[in-house]
């Protein structure tokens, strides 16, 4: 018996190698060998290099009127293999495939190298598939991760690699690989983004398509130049190091920095030139760019230029027309690069019912209704970040009323009053930027804050920043929709690097994203996310997206929202907005907002039916200040762009009915000296004493105007004489204290 038990192992070990591993081996081997010998090998099957035509996709505005098409650059563009330049070919070889003329089609070494890179949790630059797997992906198998593809990939590859030679392959790939841009294959992508036949690409260009191949979507030199130039200088360092092009070649190359035409200003030497999208074609340009932008993130280039879709969107005709003759009037004598754009949101269904994002589409497509995305982000139902090629913009004093959300909702006060100096020393801070100054230095003594956010007051958002939290305020800003992009091009979600000039509006954010975060104050803090795209039906008939049956999400409660809307209303009747006032003191709302040095200025208002935000600037520099235009000396939040704001909504609700904001609950959660939470109910029993007596009135106060550029918004003219409140006699009465409802200051479920 013990014997038996000690021969057991042995057994299970003898039944493994010849039941499962010799199979296995076996299999392998032959596998192997079919693979790599040189033994016949059956035809190929027939490949698939796409339609000899795209499926255009149609856009359509709320009416149902066709406003533009995206379609995808041909296939067909004539290419002969002898068009496509060597040192073409030898780019997209340097970082797609170093090995691809000695292989047999697979290469096993980079294969093994990759997934150890990938075990390890490292990126690689060149990935474990040789061009010709890659060219087998498009033609034969398509991109489905599994197994059995990967196998049957290898299997073609190998089969191809026999049948023809590399070059053939080569050109193939070349002439059906995805570019970016709806371009199709290197000769279509040489005349979409530099207007010229591939033959005539240089070696920069060359480079610069060859760093496209790997995420085009992503890296495309108009939507992420910066990544697009990083690219193209390491493939030219790869083609150095391989061999390929000599120092000469590479050092005459690599200074020929990638240029947007009409985006970027003009290059003093050579450089690499890329020309305007003309992948689609409309009658509102910048609305359809927009939509593109949104579905390219929801359902990919391939899917939008190929796919047939019929895309059935939320411009308003008449909005739109009326979003571009007041844009244009504002505009009007001056000349670019000064620009504006406008975008209305409609609060109740996040539809964007018009959009405008620049003077003249056709000479710069850069939208600047739109900002910049910090990296491609997943779908969520969530608002979705549209790119434009641009960063954004600071939104200088507009951004407050974020911070003052935040505030409410940990249960500060409209009430709560704060310190207004001319100028506030942020405790224990260190180095240039670290005094907050109010416009024209002027000081308000103690304020409260909504006086401090009618009249713009900078210091108390400073010191009120410090008490609600930097880190807090992102999370709030990003709850709302904002996308702020910080100088390295990633998302600051604890406010850095910004610290407290977060709250002064320092931060890039884009004109579609302030309409949209304060249209949630306009629904009493229900969030349906912005979206220019209401149904979206493929070319067989099926609906991918359906928006007329969204949820709102709430991300602010009523009585926070409504007391946003209490206070922000002040600032159009009686604060620095008053130049926007449509004749609703009970229904208007709003925010100015001017950037540091002036560079920026906003008006972002709403009503309960529409929230719209202007933004004036120069689309070339954030460094140059609005002084001197259109006879205003110069531009703040509450002069041209309030003007064009008034402008733009008295016209577009002259024949909607008014209607007024919730009568707002006061929140009771005002924060104690000392940081302690006061109590959240008051006890209406307690009898309190109202001071009476004669009236004594002092003479109002008066300071001198000192201009001082700062970061934020603020008047437009010298501040308003400071009057001190009446002084009262000794005479004391008591009465029963008014009843205040206490709110809760829990934040919405699921907001942190």
């Amino acid at each position: 018996m013990g014997l038996q038990l000690r021969r057991l192992p042995q057994a299970i070990a003898t039944f493994v190698c010849v039941a499962i591993l010799l199979p296995v081996g076996v299999a392998g081997l032959a596998l192997g060998a079919y693979l790599f010998l040189p033994l016949p090998t059956p035809k190929l099957p027939t490949a698939n290099e796409g339609p000899d035509a795209s499926r255009i996709t149609h856009i359509y505005d709320a009416a149902g009127n066709e406003i533009g098409v995206l379609r995808r650059f041909d296939t067909k563009v004539p290419v002969k293999r002898s068009d496509i330049p060597e040192i073409l070919k030898q780019a997209v070889v340097a970082v797609e495939d170093k090995r691809f003329y000695s292989h047999s089609g697979l290469d096993v070494r980079a294969a093994v190298r990759a997934f150890w890179a990938d075990f390890q949790g490292r990126a690689v630059l060149q990935g474990g598939s040789t061009i010709t797997q890659q060219y087998v992906k498009q033609a034969y198998t398509g991109g489905e991760r599994t197994f059995q593809r990967k196998l049957r990939e290898a299997v073609i590859a190998s089969r191809i690699d026999r049948q023809m030679d590399k070059d053939e392959i080569l050109y193939r790939y070349l002439s059906t690989i995805y570019l970016g841009g709806g371009a199709y294959g290197v000769g279509a992508a040489a005349e979409a983004y530099f207007k010229k036949p591939v033959n005539d690409l240089t070696l920069s260009e060359s480079a610069l398509l060859a760093g496209v191949i790997r995420a085009p979507s992503e890296l495309e030199p108009r939507g992420n130049p910066e990544a697009a130039e990083a690219n193209r200088v390491n493939v030219l360092g790869l083609m150095l190091e391989q061999g390929r092009i000599p120092q000469a070649m590479y050092d005459d190359a690599v200074v020929q920095a990638v240029v947007n035409v009409g985006v970027d200003p003009a290059p003093a030497g050579p450089a690499t030139l890329v020309h305007p999208l003309e992948a689609q074609s409309s009658t509102e340009p910048y609305f359809t760019d927009a939509v593109r932008q949104y579905l390219s993130v929801k359902y990919g280039d391939e899917k939008i230029y190929r796919g047939g879709l019929r895309v059935e969107t939320s411009l308003d005709p008449r909005l739109q027309k009326l979003a571009k003759d007041t844009v244009a009037k504002a505009l009007e004598g001056t000349r670019s690069p000064l620009e504006m754009a406008l975008v209305t949101v409609e609060p109740a269904t996040g539809y964007v019912k018009a959009l405008v994002g620049g003077r003249d589409f056709a000479a710069s497509q850069v939208n600047l209704a739109l900002g910049a995305c910090p990296a491609r982000q997943a779908v969520t139902d969530g608002p979705i970040c549209l790119a434009s090629g641009g960063t954004g913009r600071q939104p200088g004093s507009a951004f407050k009323p974020i911070t003052l959300a935040r505030a409410f909702e940990d249960g500060f006060g409209a009430s709560r009053v704060y310190a207004g100096p001319g100028s506030y020393t942020i405790p224990g801070c260190v180095g240039d930027f670290c005094t907050v100054r109010n416009v024209e230095s002027g000081s308000y003594g103690s304020i409260s804050l909504r006086s401090a956010t009618i009249n713009s007051v900078n210091t108390v958002y400073a010191q009120l920043i410090r008490d609600v939290g930097i880190k807090e305020t992102a999370e709030m800003a990003h709850r709302l929709g904002l996308t702020m992009v910080s100088p390295n091009g990633v998302r600051p979600s604890d406010g850095e690097p910004y610290g407290i000039s977060l709250t002064l509006g320092a931060a890039e954010t884009s004109v579609l994203d302030m309409a949209a975060a304060y249209a949630a104050f306009a629904n009493r803090g229900l969030q349906m996310a912005a979206t220019p795209v209401v149904k979206v039906t493929d070319a067989d008939g099926n609906v991918l997206e359906d928006n007329t049956k969204r949820k709102p999400k709430r991300v602010l409660s009523e009585a926070v929202a409504d007391n946003m809307n209490d206070i922000l209303k002040g600032v159009v009747t009686s604060g620095t907005g008053a130049g926007a006032a449509i004749g609703r003191p009970n229904g208007t709302a709003g925010k100015t907002g001017t950037s540091e040095d002036f560079g920026d200025a906003w008006f972002v208002g709403y009503t309960p039916q529409l929230s719209t935000a202007v933004w004036i600037g120069y689309s070339d520099t954030r460094e140059r200040p609005l002084r001197n235009i259109k006879g205003v000396s110069t531009v703040y939040g509450g002069t041209i762009p309030a003007s064009t704001w008034k402008a733009f909504m008295g016209e577009a609700l002259k024949d909607v009915p008014a209607v007024d904001f919730a009568t707002p609950v006061a929140l009771a959660g005002d924060i104690a000296p000392g940081g302690r939470r006061a109590p959240e109910e008051i006890d209406v029993t307690v009898p309190f004493q109202i001071v009476t007596g004669p009236l004594v009135t002092l003479p109002p106060l008066t300071f001198p105007t000192v201009p001082f550029p700062i970061i934020g918004g603020g008047p437009t003219t010298s501040r308003p004489p400071l009057t001190l409140p009446p002084l009262f006699g000794t005479t004391t009465t008591t009465a029963p204290r008014t009843t205040v409802v206490p709110v809760p200051t829990t934040r919405p479920p699921g907001v942190p």
